[in-house]
């Protein structure tokens, strides 16, 4: 008879305590991502770009601060910037070779440009500049690319 009434008084307790879920939705916020950037989004990046090649082979450090995001400025030491200033060669001039967006491993997408130097048909060398929405840079890459 005790373990009828403990099994009873189980079974009521887990009924009692029980909870009914109704409507649950997740929803994964997730911004929508043109395919293509806009002509004026290139310009400012480009000209961003641009400015920024400027500023490091003159080694002016604080237009290269104007220019980077506020994420990256504690980061980017003078190494940093000497490092990427040997990636690539800034006395070459560059041309877009390629815009769209960079997947992030956090599954958001910044937009990027690749680059390439002017009058090399191979593409072999690829400078990648990736910027905040408002066109602040946050990473540049030089890198060799294979085909």
């Amino acid at each position: 008879m005790k373990t009828i009434f403990l099994g009873l008084t189980l079974f009521a307790a887990q009924l009692m305590f029980a909870q009914k879920v109704t409507g649950v939705k997740v929803e994964k916020a997730q911004k929508e991502v043109p395919a293509q950037l806009s002509k004026e989004k290139i310009n400012l990046y480009n000209d961003n770009f641009l400015k920024f090649v400027d500023a490091l082979k003159a080694s002016d450090r604080p237009a290269v601060d104007a220019l980077l995001s506020e994420k990256v400025k504690e980061i980017v030491t003078d190494d940093v910037l000497k490092k990427v200033k040997e990636g690539f060669d800034v006395n070459k001039k560059l041309e877009i070779l390629k815009t769209g967006y960079h997947k992030l491993m956090d599954g958001s997408s910044l937009p990027s440009i690749n680059y390439k130097y002017a009058g090399d048909s191979s593409s072999k060398e690829v400078i990648m500049a990736v910027f905040e929405e408002d066109g602040k840079i946050l990473g540049v890459m030089p890198a060799k690319k294979d085909k």
